[in-house]
């Protein structure tokens, strides 16, 4: 049986070496199960206080536990790896903080938001990136499709719960993106169709810690 010690290192080897987070649930698999999970959850704090004072950190996220490179150095990483983020419009970076925080929600909650129609490249980038996805239908004429975020948006985020998401006023920092405003009250007229080929000059998408 390893010890405290021995076991906190094959975790650490693990965590570097893996390519996505990993859930305690599969670290323990590595100890044929012999650990119980309080334990291994236990080691991993020790480990990430052991990593506080280093340019990387142990981050639990949404699918898991991670090394990742902390958020003031990639400033400096980004100048000998310089990768430029994928840019999204403001119907999609829109269409993401309504899904967000109103979730689940149909393609016709988000136009009533939003006051115009959501075309399907719209939801279509947003599965396409893993930050959104179909959990079921509501039960009305047409069933339409449900929307929720994922765990991908949890992690790329940095986050392990939706309950983690920033203040709806905060938005504007987080995705780059001014909320929409609560639709009025009265009967809203018919939504308009928007084209959304092209990104805002300004806008991309929220920045995310890069793993290790």
């Amino acid at each position: 049986m390893l010890g405290p010690n021995e076991v906190k290192i094959v975790l650490e080897a693990a965590l570097l070496a893996a390519q996505e987070p990993l859930p305690i649930s599969e670290l323990r698999k590595m100890f044929d199960e012999e650990i119980g999970a309080e334990t291994i959850r236990r080691l991993l704090e020790e480990l990430r206080e052991a990593w506080k004072d280093r340019g990387v950190e142990l981050a639990a996220t949404a699918s898991g536990w991670r090394f990742q490179t902390r958020a003031s150095y990639q400033k400096f990483l980004e100048r000998i790896h310089p990768e430029k983020a994928p840019r999204y419009s403001r119907a999609v970076l829109e269409t993401l903080a309504i899904v967000a925080y109103r979730q689940p929600v149909t393609r016709g909650d988000i136009e009533q938001v939003r006051g115009v129609t959501v075309s399907a490249e719209v939801i279509g980038r947003l599965e396409a990136r893993g930050w959104v996805e179909v959990i079921g239908h509501k039960e009305v004429p047409g069933r339409p499709a449900l929307y929720a975020t994922t765990k991908i948006f949890l992690d790329d985020l940095g986050l392990r719960s939706l309950q983690e998401l920033p203040p709806l006023e905060d938005i504007p920092q987080t995705f780059d993106v001014t909320p929409t405003p609560p639709p009025d009250p009265q009967p809203a007229p018919a939504p308009q169709s928007e084209p959304d080929s092209q990104p805002a000059p300004d806008e991309s998408a929220a920045a995310q810690p890069s793993a290790v």
